[in-house]
């Protein structure tokens, strides 16, 4: 394989089917210059290794009129969508133009007359121009695909004197690929319309002056700023002033965020009031909605298990149609002395018939559909094997803090023991943990401040750390502890005193984390923290043990205590309490043992071990988060758990409409083979049975885009 230097990636506009993308796919491959190349059909590009320009390029997709582009160059045309509706299937009206000439001359000439051939001959001709020009080719190269199929069988009907299914259809097979082409228009619709969200220009402070400066020339430092009612186009921190900003675009809430001085602010979102300065901190490529983008393009290459089997079933079933029909058109007037023009009509209907479009586009255009509108709900899935595995799980294992709960402790309780001075013993407390890295430290921190508790001008001397028990420190000549009730138990000759030994266990019943505060001879406080458990934690286990997911584990490092009073509040089936990391990685494959498809939900740092031995990794808050969005295997956007079961609801309608696309192409072609034993299967009957198929299932599966939480 070739460096990263030499990996190209393109964009191609024309493609009108799957199939048609793998034959680009080949002759890219064989290009001069080229190592290897691989064609992403749902996100219209192709990556390549090696050296080539884009004139070759354009030679190897001459055969569909193929258009390429460097992948980060802006279409120079958006007249496509421009294009009057006759003017841009000028071909077939064209085609229909002479057919019912042709029609009206049989009725009137007759079929035999040159005049009704000559018509039906120019409907073929035009209507077929592209189709005959690819199949032709695939023939002599012995390469047989859909157009092939329909190549032999049009001119097979031509030759035995069958002019009007003939023209009906290479028709109706051009009106399939112009529906087909549309549908995966339609798919691709939800990234391209990502690709809008994010303005080309902002207008930036250098040196004193405000200009308005494009996206790639913007550099990291530069200051921004975003008027009222703009979008921002560059990820950065705000250095000045404050607003809200609505972020659905990257994360999919709906509701507003407040942001003020060093809060971060992602590009493509919505700047709803005040005047922000912003300091650039990504170059454009790098913004969290590029690479939304860019991973959900990327999504879109990945072989899901249902596309995997359609891939390997047309590979084949094509050449075991040609087959079949070759054993129709001569078995029959071999062995029974049947009519050799009958039958060799019925075997061009089955190639017709077997034509598997439908097939081939049932699974792609669903999954791509499904992925595009997660992304739009600020949900990312980076494959179609993920999207069918969320749809199968038996068991979720949740990470407590941070996902279950806000993850950012605070003071619930404070209680003080024999008369002490509460504000002072607060003001000593303070002093010390200020000095504490311990994550229960900003609380503590935090209530001081609240009460107004002066702290700051304490003096802390011999100040030091126990490990995993707590902190001491002397302040005035006497040395102070805090830290664990166990801490107090090594220390003080007694034993515990029984009011706070009393205290500790009701608060810990509570789900509060207890710390002690007191000095060599006796207890003075009890404090108690908790993490508050997220509004949305029940909810969201609830309408998952509603949607058949039986299994809930929550995963903590909490002691036992506190994680079951958690536990209980929220609804979880099952507490695996007092874990070190190592130990959430045994406990998740226990679980896979155990239930077989099972997901992890986690910040997707801490919890990298875990994440990747589940059967579908799930990072909450990936938006900002590099890490997250590339160790996980979902990312939900936002720090919103209520996406998770969004997530899985989708996962499941795209199994299901993926199973009924696949049943549906394959059905309808066993029902009009069928047609054949008795002598009843038409070319028009065959190519209808082709077209609506194709038209069913890329309707199906763009039912996805409806799905809503």
């Amino acid at each position: 394989m070739s460096s990263e230097n030499d990996k190209h990636v393109y964009r191609i506009e024309g493609f009108t089917c799957a199939h048609c993308a793998g034959t680009f796919e080949k002759n890219v491959k064989n290009l001069e210059g080229v190592v290897d190349a691989k064609v992403n059909f749902g996100a219209s590009k192709v990556t390549v290794h090696g050296n080539t320009s884009i004139e070759d390029l354009e030679k190897a997709g001459a055969f569909e009129n193929l258009k390429v582009r460097p992948e980060k160059e802006k279409s120079k045309d958006n007249t496509q969508e421009k294009v009057p509706f006759l003017q841009k299937h000028m071909t077939i009206m064209g085609a229909l133009l002479f057919l019912a000439f042709g029609l009206l001359s049989q009725f009137i000439n007759g079929e035999e007359n040159l005049v009704t051939v000559l018509a039906f001959a120019s409907s073929m001709a035009i209507g077929g121009y592209s189709l005959f020009k690819v199949g032709l080719m695939n023939l002599i190269r012995l390469q047989f695909d859909m157009k092939t199929l329909m190549t032999v069988a049009v001119i097979g009907a031509a030759i035995i004197g069958e002019w009007t299914e003939g023209a009906i259809v290479v028709i109706l097979f051009a009106i399939s690929e112009a529906l087909e082409r549309f549908s995966m228009d339609q798919a691709r619709q939800s990234i391209r319309s990502l690709m809008d969200i994010a303005p080309s220009e902002a207008l930036i402070k250098r040196n004193g002056q405000e200009m308005t400066v494009r996206v790639d020339d913007i550099e990291i430092g530069d200051i921004m700023i975003v008027k009222p009612g703009q979008k921002l186009a560059m990820d950065g921190v705000v250095v000045n002033g404050n607003s809200s900003i609505n972020q659905a675009a990257i994360t999919g809430e709906s509701i507003p965020v407040e942001k003020h001085v060093d809060d971060e602010v992602f590009a493509g979102t919505l700047n709803e009031e005040g005047l922000l300065e912003v300091r650039v901190t990504k170059h454009v490529e790098d913004t969290t909605i590029s690479k939304v983008i860019q991973l959900v393009e990327d999504a879109q290459a990945e072989r899901a298990p249902s596309q995997a089997f359609v891939d390997r079933f047309a590979k084949y079933y094509t050449p075991a149609i040609i087959v079949v029909a070759a054993l129709v058109a001569v078995l029959p007037p071999l062995l029974a002395g049947a009519s050799w023009e009958t039958w060799i009509y019925q075997g061009l209907a089955v190639l017709v018939v077997g034509c598997p479009c439908a097939l081939v586009i049932s699974t792609p255009v669903s999954i791509i559909t499904a992925i595009g509108n997660a992304a739009k709900n600020g949900v990312l899935i980076k494959g179609g094997v993920y999207l069918e595995e969320a749809g199968t799980l038996k068991a979720i294992a949740f990470d407590k803090t941070g996902t279950l709960t806000k993850g950012v402790p605070v003071v619930t309780d404070f209680s003080v023991l024999n008369d002490t001075d509460e504000q002072g013993l607060l003001s000593i407390v303070t002093a010390l943990e200020s000095r504490s890295q311990h994550p229960l430290a900003s609380a503590i921190v935090q209530k001081a401040e609240q009460e107004k508790a002066p702290y700051k001008a304490i003096e802390v001397t011999d100040f030091s750390s126990i490990t995993g028990k707590g902190i001491k420190g002397v302040i005035n000549d006497t040395t102070y502890y805090i830290g664990s009730p166990k801490l107090f138990e090594e220390w003080l000759a007694g034993g515990l005193p029984v009011e706070a030994s009393g205290k500790v266990q009701t608060l810990q019943q509570q789900g509060k984390t207890a710390m002690m505060v007191g000095t060599n001879q006796a207890v003075l406080a009890v404090i108690a923290v908790a993490d508050e458990v997220r509004s949305s934690s029940k909810e969201v286990i609830s309408k998952l043990h509603d949607m058949g997911i039986e299994n809930t584990i929550m995963l903590t490092g909490d002691n036992k205590e506190t994680a079951r009073a958690i536990g209980d509040q929220i609804g979880v089936t099952k507490v695996q309490a007092e874990l070190m990391p190592e130990d959430k990685l045994t406990s998740i494959k226990e679980a896979r043992e155990k239930f077989g498809k099972v997901a992890m939900i986690g910040d997707g740092v801490n919890d990298a071990p875990a994440l990747a031995a589940s059967t579908v990794g799930i990072a909450m808050g990936g938006a900002g988060t590099d890490t997250a969005l590339e160790t996980a295997d979902v990312a939900l956007m936002g720090d919103d758990l209520k996406k998770l079961p969004y997530t899985v609801k989708l996962s499941r309608r795209a199994l299901t409409i993926i199973k009924q696309n696949i049943s549906f192409s394959l059905g309808i072609k066993i029902a009009a083979l069928l047609l054949v034993v008795p002598g009843w299967l038409t070319l028009w009957i065959a190519i209808l049975a082709d077209v609506g198929a194709t038209l069913l299932v890329t309707a199906n599966g763009l039912r996805l885009l409806r799905v809503k939480e």
